[in-house]
């Protein structure tokens, strides 16, 4: 297995962990469009909720994506490199916590596939990494939030648009992955690691600070140069 692409965390303020590389390979269960290594994170609280919100809609119906933490947070650069796709245009659905509306939106998936990378990825960034043949895609985010251009120039950390809900997501989050091509419908996952956080394990226990690593299922991390925690 090849070396991971070490990244920065690409946002602020503190995040849930799901689908995690650390937990299993491929981490979404699937090969398709070079999410061997993928990783998802969910926006939360100072509690780790992700929405503040709990009423009927919760349990029975959909809800908008609006009440949840993550939606409308910056996503960063993870590295420095060049953009060379961006796609917008894909609306921001209802989120879905109910068993009741999740079951129907399951069984669209094998669809929604059919469509091709838009339909998965939503609203989307690529950024050909400086200095290795490598590629991150940053997904799901929010419609009409893209600030940078095909042929830019990116620093790390800088501002790429908001978490958004566009796309295969159930509820805002912003999915990550790593390719050995800019185009997600050949394109194989490479191994990914993060570097500089602080990761809070889901079993509890004392806050880890980690140099470079690849964060546990449903821990919560956030970037060690990052603001007050939770901002």
């Amino acid at each position: 297995m090849p070396e991971p692409v070490v990244l920065s965390l690409p946002f602020t303020g503190r995040w849930l962990v799901q689908n995690s590389p650390a937990r299993r390979v491929p981490s979404h269960g699937v090969e398709l469009y070079g999410m061997r290594y993928a990783i998802d994170f969910v926006g939360v609280d100072e509690r780790h909720r992700t929405s503040p919100v709990r009423d009927w809609r919760t349990v029975l119906t959909t809800e908008p994506p609006e009440r949840f933490v993550a939606f409308g947070r910056p996503v960063l650069a993870p590295g420095a490199g060049v953009v060379v796709h961006v796609h917008d245009g894909e609306p921001d659905h209802e989120a879905r916590r109910s068993p009741f509306a999740l079951a129907p939106y399951a069984l669209g998936q094998a669809g929604r596939v059919r469509q091709g990378p838009a339909a998965i990825a939503g609203n989307h960034v690529v950024v050909a990494l400086a200095g290795r043949r490598a590629w991150v895609t940053l997904v799901h985010l929010r419609l009409g939030s893209l600030r940078v251009r095909p042929g830019e120039e990116v620093a790390e950390g800088q501002v790429l648009g908001e978490c958004g809900n566009s796309g295969n997501s159930t509820q805002p989050h912003v999915h990550v992955q790593v390719t050995d091509s800019p185009d997600l419908a050949v394109a194989r996952g490479l191994p990914t690691a993060f570097r500089d956080f602080r990761e809070r394990p889901h079993r509890g226990g004392a806050a880890l600070e980690r140099d470079v690593g690849v964060p546990d299922e449903r821990s919560v991390v956030e970037p060690l140069a990052a603001g007050p925690a939770g901002s």
